[in-house]
């Protein structure tokens, strides 16, 4: 009897953990949605879309989707083996705005103005190659702009850079990847701050307060029967009910008539039906493939425009890595799973350029922070969740039927996620002597450095004069990112600035990133491999050849040995020096 009750609860956990599972790919899918979605109606005015040719939105709605589904499953599987979730970044978005700003593309822009039904075949079909033109040159400068990223994650240049990184930079460029995302949380939020404010409510209460509560629920098993069992639901997916319960108040202020119904007035969007059009117009089954509209074109401009994009998507990605890292608890990833990270994601990018989705994919921060909430960081949860991206692309109309999630509901969530990355970032700091003023100052003027520069260029870009116009799109994109501008800024003051090892948390931070103990031993190299090392023994086959630990992507060979205090303190100071300007 004892054994057949084990074996039931066991039964019982391990049926709770595929639910948490299954929930938890689900949220990781619904916390990226407001995101990715809006990206298709923010360059759908630069590609010359228009707002009444809705199926165009709702092809590349669908295209997105389906492009960060294999690339977030290229990058759990093969690339730098975090739970992290890729997604459309909104770095390629400028380079695009500036591309089709050239006169050879803005004097033929004239989208329709007529509602879509209106127009005759003829005019729909000259309005189709109008945007579909545009996208293809903007494909073509994603895929030759992203082959840098391949070059430069695979031959292990971002690998060589990290002598330089310590945790003063990182904590600097993840608190700025959160700081910088509050606009587009204040965006979704100003629809309604109500529905926001209530959204923030939900998730705080579910998962800081009633998470502790375990809810009776009915279940069945053969042998058993009908019985009562208690799961953690608020534990396991605050997220996603905090959404369900917001969603459901705001469909019943719409069908009050609570909200206006003026497309102008952003309070439309607070609307459960504001995008009911695109549901309406979407096919069921649609498969996106590579050159879906056309055979991709390319300039110098846009090759350059997008190489800027990609070099601001690389540094706010190896910031993401190390937040994922401390949130899902294990060591900072180590040079090769880096370098295989951003190779890998420049093969994403490039896939996304072949396919068509109007930017290029990065990592998402809004789904770090959904681990710090759910506290569940499992590989396979987002494996999951990237299969659940792929078919519900391919069926188009779950996609657009998701895209009815009111503004201030997506809003609300963002608030709280990136309020964890933020605070992620910070966290980083307890490597630190945050008691020293120089660590204050750096931290400090980077910090504000970057959020101040980059918004004082954003209206004022005409200062950047080089003669050379692809130069000028590449410095102003750059110096737009804010990421970009305080990491660098905390780099190079940093490694300038006199500072002991203590001081500067690089001693310490050594130390947690390669070995906490600072001894290769057993559990050490099995929580590393674990972590970091490539599926299906590919790690391990090429452990058999001596040549494979000078491949920057590869794991390295672990020799499990005990080091003297002084033989290990001698290699720290070592390592850290070559770092010193």
């Amino acid at each position: 009897m004892t054994n057949n009750s084990n074996h039931q609860e066991e039964l019982i956990v391990e049926s709770d953990q595929r639910e948490a599972n299954h929930s938890s790919a689900n949220q990781h899918y619904l916390t990226m949605f407001g995101g990715t979605i809006s990206l298709p109606f923010v360059v759908s005015a630069p590609l010359c879309i228009g707002n009444n040719n809705p199926l165009a939105i709702s092809d590349l709605i669908s295209t997105v989707f389906f492009v960060s589904g294999i690339a977030t499953l290229l990058q759990v599987t093969f690339g730098v083996r975090l739970p992290i979730v890729q997604g459309a970044s909104y770095a390629f978005v400028t380079p695009t705005f500036a591309i089709m700003s050239l006169e050879k593309w803005k004097s033929t822009c004239s989208p329709n103005t007529v509602p879509w039904a209106n127009l005759t075949l003829d005019q729909q079909n000259n309005q189709t190659e109008m945007w579909q033109s545009r996208i293809r040159e903007i494909q073509g400068g994603i895929m030759l702009a992203s082959l840098f990223q391949v070059v430069i994650g695979f031959t292990g240049l971002v690998g060589l850079c990290l002598r330089f990184i310590g945790p003063i930079t990182v904590a600097c460029t993840i608190t700025l990847v959160g700081l910088t995302l509050v606009s587009t949380a204040t965006l979704y939020a100003s629809s309604n701050w109500g529905i926001a404010v209530l959204t923030i409510f939900f998730v705080t209460l579910f998962s800081q307060i009633l998470e502790k509560y375990a809810v009776p629920l009915p279940g069945y098993q053969r042998g058993k029967g009908c019985y009562i069992s208690k799961a953690h639901i608020f534990r396991l997916f605050p997220v996603l009910l905090a959404i369900i319960a917001s969603w459901v108040v705001s469909a019943i202020l719409t069908a009050a008539g609570a909200f206006t119904s003026d497309r102008s007035n952003p309070g439309y969007f607070a609307r459960t039906d504001a995008r009911i059009a695109v549901l309406e117009t979407s096919p069921w089954l649609r498969f996106p493939y590579p050159f879906q509209w056309g055979i991709p074109t390319t300039s110098v401009a846009g090759v350059f425009g997008m190489l800027a994009g990609v070099l601001a998507s690389m540094i706010e990605s190896i910031g993401d890595y190390y937040a994922c890292a401390r949130l899902v608890e294990t060591r900072p990833p180590p040079k090769h799973a880096i370098n295989r990270g951003i190779g890998m994601e420049g093969i994403g990018c490039v896939l996304a350029g072949m396919i068509g989705s109007g930017a290029g994919t990065t990592s998402y921060s809004e789904n770090i922070g959904a681990i710090g909430i759910t506290g569940v960081a499992s590989r396979a949860v987002i494996q999951c969740g990237s299969v659940i991206m792929i078919v519900l692309a391919i069926v188009s109309k779950f996609g657009a039927l998701f895209a009815s999630i009111p503004n201030p509901v997506v809003g609300g969530v963002f608030v709280i996620m990136f309020g964890m990355v933020t605070a992620v970032g910070i966290s980083n700091l307890q490597f630190c002597d945050m008691n020293s003023p120089r660590n204050v100052f750096i931290v400090g003027f980077s910090i504000i450095f970057g959020m101040a520069f980059p918004t004082w260029l954003s209206t004022n870009s005409s200062v950047i004069k080089t003669t050379v116009p692809e130069l000028d799109q590449i410095i102003v994109v750059l110096l737009s990112t804010n990421m970009a501008v305080g990491g660098v800024t905390a780099l190079i003051l940093d490694n300038i600035i006199p500072g002991t090892l203590e001081e500067r948390g690089m001693r310490a931070w050594f130390q947690e990133t390669e070995n906490k103990s600072g001894k290769m031993t057993e559990e050490y190299v099995k929580e590393m491999k674990k972590t970091y090392d490539l599926p299906f023994g590919i790690s391990e086959f090429f452990r058999r050849f001596t040549c494979s630990s000078y491949i920057p992507f590869c794991a390295p060979h672990y020799d499990i040995e005990e080091e003297s205090e002084q033989h290990r303190d001698l290699e720290i100071g070592k390592i850290i020096n070559t770092s010193s300007v």
